[in-house]
């Protein structure tokens, strides 16, 4: 036998207790596994086994080397059923968490994986505050920032940007600032992060002192915050996926693209489990293609 099979004997032996046993089990003849539990004693250069006429029971060392032999095993049954499950079909509820504002990314795109894989009910969660993906059943989450929980497995989608947003209406009014420092004076609808309370800042550069900009309204939700960018109560910060529309159709404008710098991204979360079950796997690979870095 191989050395592979050398691991079996040994590890079926531990468990039932005689080479009978083991190789009922394996399909093999006692004699035959026990010269493969004492070829690898050999190669090992430690007793393993200790043989009585009643029963096999292992030694101290063979103890040891049970628990790591069980764990080799137990990995190797994780690959096969991986792989058998990589031929199943997905199917099932599928649990998203992710920011209200994200579904602007994934509208567009969703009818296209549920015409792939119909046998998928697609549920998501469109909130902005922060799940414990974990202790909520959540199947996949999506979120920006700081990734602080180590259980989970990271896989990134392509980057956005942030730009300071006025209406026409706005602009005319109060007039276009040409720097940072013009900002002095005017007024500004700013974003609070639902989680931790703090007001999202202006990613400004070229300035070494924040201007001082009147906020006139402060939400936690960036559609409210664009719509009242639109209705010209002031400048906005937003990502580009959200106003590209806006800034399309000329209801919005974009001011001071020289001097902001704001760059972000969002990622995937999964919990870090030794595979992923199929349904999750799809849905993960389905976005990387469509809304990764490379697409």
């Amino acid at each position: 036998m191989d050395r592979l099979g050398g691991l079996l004997a040994f590890a079926r032996t531990a468990e039932l207790g005689s080479f009978v046993a083991a190789g009922r089990v394996l399909g093999l003849s006692a004699s035959a596994v026990g010269k493969s539990v004492a070829r690898l004693e050999q190669e090992v250069g430690v007793r393993l086994l200790q043989r009585s006429t009643r029963r096999i029971g292992l030694t101290e060392e063979g103890s040891l080397f049970n628990e790591r032999v069980r764990r080799i095993l137990d990995d190797i049954d994780d690959a096969e059923a991986m792989l058998s499950r990589t031929r199943e079909t997905p199917r099932g509820r599928l649990r998203v968490s992710t920011p209200i504002v994200t579904y602007h990314m994934l509208l567009p795109v969703l009818p296209d994986f549920m015409a792939r894989y119909p046998e998928i009910e697609v549920d998501i969660d469109f909130n902005d505050h922060i799940v414990d993906v974990i202790e909520e059943g959540v199947d996949v989450a999506i979120r920006s920032g700081d990734l602080p929980d180590s259980r989970l497995v990271a896989r990134p989608l392509a980057p956005f940007r942030l730009h300071l947003c006025a209406a026409p209406s706005y602009l005319a009014r109060h007039g276009i600032p040409q720097t940072p420092q013009d900002l002095a004076g005017h007024l500004s609808i700013r974003f609070r992060f639902p989680n931790s309370g703090k007001l999202q800042g202006w990613p400004l550069v070229g300035t070494d002192v924040e201007p001082q900009v009147r906020s006139v309204l402060t939400c936690n939700n960036m559609e409210a915050l664009k719509g009242a960018t639109i209705g010209g109560l002031g400048i906005g910060c937003m990502p580009d996926f959200l106003v590209r529309e806006a800034l399309a159709a000329g209801s919005l404008r974009t001011i001071l693209d020289d001097h902001v710098d704001g760059r972000g991204q969002f990622r995937m979360l999964w919990p870090s489990n030794r595979y992923l079950a199929p349904k999750v796997r799809v849905f993960v690979d389905f976005l990387a293609e469509r809304l990764g870095t490379g697409h």
